[in-house]
């Protein structure tokens, strides 16, 4: 069984280890791949593990000994799910593995908004509290999260942890849902978008990104959120639009936009988005703590066991 890793760095970039892979078969690692030489990489490959390489039918047709494509992720748009199922190509994912560290890093993204710790220490790194006149000094708004209304579009696994959160640090939280109201936990109460848009002093986004939430937060929108809300995305850079959202930024509609996603990545040097003093972003990272990553590399290996036994798990594939 020969496995071709094709895209291996940014899962591992050399703190995990590939020997449980390579216990499974004849394994072919590439930290990086470029489109054009995806078919000749995988040319010969049973099985394939990619993060962000696109599996297009065009790529599938010239695969013919391909029978498995594991998404290290899980988010697996970047396969054609329909064309993998008529060449009877199985598709897995890594479902859960960041939970905890995405919703981390939701919350860190809007401390970082909140709080400015790193703008102040920064400053007293620079001798500005040394010489300050007073015992403190603060040149930022300084917003307390207790009694705020948090609102949080999509309640999966993440979506439901960042409440959870949110409720610890007393907030209130609303939610957009597809989940039944009587199903969710006390605490949370499900609305309607524009019921979400109104009440919001943050708004988180979690939702999978499909026609219907792609730009789901734009000008329009924006213009019925809150003058001055928080906005965090780290779901997918495209449930924004991004010029909408810095043009809000800039004449004050939003008070900060926290993301770790953009649309396009790595990102366009003229992003709007990075001439806005109050646009915090980062540089998709939210899943890439060494536990999760971690995870993610059991969760891999385990798939792979498991359709070599005939007993696939985690398949997105019809």
């Amino acid at each position: 069984m020969k496995i071709v890793e094709l895209d291996g760095y940014a899962a591992n970039p050399g703190d995990l280890s590939w020997e449980p892979l390579r216990e499974l078969g004849e394994l072919v690692i590439y930290d990086r791949t470029a489109p054009a030489d995806v078919v000749e990489r995988a040319k010969d490959a049973d099985m394939v593990l990619i993060n962000k390489i696109m599996m297009t039918e065009e790529v599938m047709q010239q695969l013919p000994h391909l029978k498995y494509i594991g998404v290290l992720a899980t988010g697996y748009n970047v396969v054609d799910i329909e064309a993998a199922s008529r060449h009877g190509i199985v598709v897995t994912n890594i479902p859960a593995y960041s939970t905890d560290s995405v919703a981390q890093t939701t919350f860190a993204l809007l401390l970082a908004i909140t709080n400015r710790v790193e703008h102040y220490a920064n400053e007293n790194r620079n001798g500005r509290w040394s010489s300050n006149p007073d015992f403190c000094y603060w040149d930022t708004p300084l917003m307390e999260l207790a009694g705020k209304t948090m609102g949080i579009v999509g309640l999966g696994n993440i979506g439901m942890r960042v409440a959870t959160i949110a409720k610890d640090f007393g907030m209130d939280v609303f939610a957009l849902t597809s989940k039944n109201s009587t199903n969710l936990p006390p605490g949370i109460q499900k609305t309607t978008l524009e019921g979400l848009l109104a009440v919001s002093d943050v708004l988180s986004l979690h939702c999978p990104l499909t026609e219907q939430t792609n730009r789901l937060i734009n000008r329009d929108t924006i213009a019925k959120m809150k003058h001055g809300a928080i906005l965090i995305n780290t779901g997918r850079g495209q449930l924004v639009d991004e010029t909408d959202v810095a043009e809000a930024l800039a004449n004050g509609k939003l008070a900060a936009y926290g993301a770790d996603v953009m649309s396009c990545e790595p990102p366009q040097a003229n992003n709007p988005l990075f001439a806005q003093p109050n646009a915090f972003l980062t540089p998709h990272i939210a899943w890439a703590t060494h536990e999760a990553r971690q995870r993610l590399m059991e969760i891999a290996v385990n798939n792979v066991k498991a359709f070599i036994n005939g007993t696939p798990q985690n398949v997105v594939t019809p």
